[in-house]
């Protein structure tokens, strides 16, 4: 049966770097959406389509994890790893404070993976850009609220070790292995 692996945690923790490290030693992955969304919105206006029409955001975010995780299926890969899994979604609604319908959490249960890698808060390693405006303290913030969200849903969680690239990497597989 095939091991769907998510890799997830607060902004700027190292989740990108470590699924294109994966994707150099050839594992399956699903990248991150959000930041496309994000410049798709800026294309059509929208500085940030997820602060001033969260729920708008979230529901394409939805879709579109939804979307990876079956498309997922459909690989012969035995292993697939996902930068963000669907109850990042409305994990960050709920830092936001924002109210959602039940379906996003129905799609997340509907939905399993496999193994939850959190990857924690790293001030070392931390940067904003034009798609991540968030403060360290935000960050820590999300963090903590997606893994109480993975909690809820009854998922272990595995804490990442901050490291280099390849500690963290050999770290994530050699948890999967064992």
């Amino acid at each position: 049966m095939q091991q769907k692996i998510v890799i997830t945690g607060g902004p700027g923790t190292g989740k990108s770097t470590i699924i294109n490290e994966l994707l150099k030693m050839n594992h399956a992955c699903m990248p991150e959406i959000s930041r496309q969304i994000t410049l798709d919105a800026q294309k059509k206006g929208t500085v940030q389509l997820f602060l001033k029409k969260p729920l708008l955001f979230s529901e394409l975010l939805l879709d579109g994890r939804v979307n990876q995780f079956l498309e997922a299926n459909k690989k012969k890969n035995n292993i697939v790893f996902f930068d963000r899994g669907i109850p990042d979604v409305h994990g960050y609604m709920n830092y936001l404070g924002v109210d959602y319908p039940n379906v996003y959490i129905d799609k997340s249960n509907e939905h399993r993976y496999s193994n939850i890698f959190m990857m924690p808060p790293w001030q070392k390693i931390y940067i904003t850009d034009n798609e991540r405006y968030e403060s360290y303290e935000q960050s820590l913030a999300i963090y903590n609220h997606l893994k109480k969200t993975y909690l809820d849903l009854d998922y272990s969680i595995i804490e990442v070790p901050t490291g280099t690239v390849n500690e963290r990497v050999d770290f994530i597989l050699n948890s999967i292995e064992n």
